[in-house]
């Protein structure tokens, strides 16, 4: 059996579906983390797995998790739906309930933060709400693990023995009503024909759902038909066709929760998270604050814990590829295998994976501020300031997540209701500077500024936002003339941070890192220990400027030389970029025969100062990884678009990059 996970956004969701399956997706505590639909299998039951779907409000297709959402449940027809709900919020959530009610699928409403509400005084009649709703009911506190299995044994028995919700005429008798039903007898046959809930087909239809009305297949008579009854609702009740339905849902809502819900009083909470609210969002300590905040963590991360802890993990390294050297040497290993391991191998993956404490530490900070819930509140009071560039404060979140990664970023993307705003954030997320730019940043700072290195990396991460600025102004008055959307958003109670979603977050940024740091680098360092060992006749090499890699870095190195680094290995390292940024440093280690200590005296011979600058500046803002790049098609659906990203940022960079290099020649 199939179940659906549906409900808000940040009611819980994701934290419920870890219990019903023992996973561990991240949990955030601010809108729109789960972007895409994820499954499990439930804990203890055979054959039986759930889907975690997006957050969404209700089922119209505005956004793409909406539509990803409705479609699974259409399409897919699952065996039954869990509809999670906030329990301290539950009017509101419950608009979502009635609309999955119509879809007329096995059903179960899963009442979370029941705790939460008991603490503050309120309580709730579950057996009068299942009854009122026609729907099993199951209060459960998920972060807890209260009340969740009985919630699995009720939503398995619902699905096994096809308990459909016993109410779905949610109107009082009235212009609405007379108007649902007499669409209803006019496209009973083709909702049945194409699949088709009956009831839902005609709310949709409505409300001007053209998805459902291709699906209905009705002729134009009908459709006149349809509309003139629809008038007549709009023109008798006195309000448009998507204000009647949301009174009509909201009415019936009322009169269930004044019949069975004793509302709690405010939690101490919320007044402690409005008391704090009135500093972090107050309109001229926001910004002041917010900068003061991200210039410590990054402080902290690359100047202080990060470094020493990167400092550590690099002398380890070293010792155990002179360990690993001594050792093959001692035992006579064929030399051409004996250069694969130590100046491929160790020289690549080694001089990458030194950075993994630093890029740990920047997410722990980063996860602490998300799960508190300071995130939400950034995106708040940043909404002023990206309307000045055409973009709402929502757009914020993925650029904030873009300073991870970009792949992540773009997906979350979706959660834009509009989607001039949604194209126009997956063109300038990529801007952001991503994680695994960080060994780049770190290996050039320490070994060009090491006096000022925490303060060159800060300017990098400001550089990528200012430049990113500027892109989001040409494109607001060229390619997406207009105005954003009005931003919403809701902001949830300020918390302590969770150990274990700070600490998962922290894994699976590790993981990811070193899951690649062990395929997608270490295959990139073999194929350039290769392309630089060997030449056009597969002969070892003496010098490597005469090998098969010096062959193809002297095409394009020509592109880079009014940039003030021609060199081929330079111009080598940047294609292997493209794979993943991390591998710049894994290739100039093999390059420069620096191995995984790539320091100044290594790179002194590729760059100075001023060229370390115009390199550096390139590398923020030239084209996103392969995976990001493949993000993009996706979300764009257009391989071209996705290609035009890639040529775009290239030139970016490179006109950037000019710029800078010019200008700081003219003040050396």
């Amino acid at each position: 059996m199939i179940f659906a996970l549906a409900g808000n956004q940040n009611c819980g969701k994701t934290t419920l579906f870890n219990q019903l399956t023992g996973s561990n997706q991240h949990v955030g505590n601010f809108p729109g983390v789960t972007v895409d639909q994820k499954s499990g299998a439930v804990r203890g039951q055979k054959n039986c797995t759930v889907v975690d779907l997006p957050g969404i409000y209700s089922i119209r297709p505005y956004t793409p998790e909406e539509i990803v959402t409705r479609d699974f449940i259409l399409n897919q027809r699952p065996d039954g739906i869990i509809n999670i709900v906030d329990a301290t919020n539950i009017e509101r959530n419950l608009y979502l309930t009635l609309q999955l009610m119509e879809m007329h699928i096995p059903m179960v409403l899963a009442l979370n933060m029941m705790d939460e509400v008991s603490a503050n005084g309120g309580t709730i009649n579950i057996q009068g709400m299942s009854q009122a709703l026609g729907i099993p009911v199951v209060p459960i506190s998920a972060v807890k693990n209260e009340g969740v299995e009985e919630l699995i044994r009720t939503a398995v028995a619902t699905a096994k023995n096809r308990v459909y919700p016993a109410v779905y005429d949610f109107c009082a008798p009235g212009p609405v009503h007379r108007c649902i039903h007499a669409v209803v007898h006019q496209i009973e046959d083709h909702a049945e024909k194409a699949g088709l809930p009956v009831r839902f087909a005609a709310t949709k239809l409505i409300e001007g759902d053209e998805d459902i009305r291709a699906r209905l297949e009705l002729d134009q008579n009908e459709l006149e038909l349809i509309e003139h009854s629809v008038q007549e609702m709009e023109s008798e009740h006195d309000m448009d066709r998507n204000a009647a339905l949301a009174d009509m849902r909201y009415d019936f809502i009322e009169n269930v929760c004044r019949d069975t819900v004793v509302k709690c009083r405010e939690s101490r909470e919320r007044e402690r998270s409005e008391a704090i609210d009135r500093v972090v969002t107050n309109k001229y300590l926001a910004l002041p604050l917010f900068f003061c905040i991200m210039l410590g963590i990054f402080y902290l991360t690359f100047e202080v814990i990060g470094a020493f802890l990167s400092d550590l993990l690099a002398a380890g390294i070293d010792a155990l590829s002179a360990a690993v050297d001594a050792g093959l040497t001692s035992y006579g290993l064929n030399s051409v295998v004996h250069s694969l391991v130590i100046d491929g191998i160790f020289a690549g993956v080694g001089s990458v994976l030194s950075f993994l404490p630093i890029i740990v530490v920047l997410f722990f900070f980063l996860s602490i501020l998300e799960d508190t819930g300071y995130m939400a509140r950034v995106a708040f009071f940043m909404d002023q300031l990206l309307r000045k560039i055409g973009l709402s404060g929502r757009s914020i979140v993925p650029m904030l997540i873009g300073f991870g990664c970009s792949v992540p970023a773009i997906m979350s993307t979706r959660t834009l209701a509009s989607e001039r705003d949604r194209r126009m954030t997956i063109l300038l997320t990529p801007f952001m500077s991503c994680s695994a730019k960080i060994p780049i940043y770190g290996v050039f700072s320490a070994a060009f500024f090491p006096d000022c290195a925490a303060l060159v990396m800060i300017m990098l991460y400001l550089g990528g936002i200012l430049v990113g600025i500027l892109a989001a102004k040409v494109l607001g008055k060229t390619a997406f003339r207009g105005n954003p959307v009005p931003f919403v958003m809701e902001l949830p109670n300020y918390r302590f941070p969770s150990a274990r979603s700070v600490g998962q977050l922290c894994w699976d940024k590790a993981k990811d890192f070193l899951t690649r740091a062990f395929t997608i680098i270490f295959i990139a360092t073999i194929v350039v220990w290769f392309l630089q060992t060997f030449d056009t006749r597969l002969n070892l090499v003496a010098d490597s400027s005469d090998s098969l890699l010096a062959t193809v870095g002297a095409w394009i190195a020509p592109l880079f030389a009014p940039l003030g680094f021609g060199d081929w290995r330079v111009s080598t390292s940047l294609i292997t970029g493209f794979i993943a940024k991390e591998s710049v440093i894994s290739t100039l280690g093999i390059l420069t025969g620096a191995g995984a200590d790539v320091t100044a005296s290594a790179l002194g011979t590729l760059f100075t100062p001023v060229t370390a600058v115009s390199f550096l500046t390139f590398t923020l803002l030239y084209t996103p990884c392969v995976a990001a790049i493949s993000a993009v098609r996706r979300e764009l659906n257009s391989g071209w678009q996705a290609a035009g990203v890639a040529i775009s940022q290239c030139a970016v960079a490179w006109m950037v990059a000019l710029v800078v290099y010019r200008a700081a020649l003219f003040f050396v």
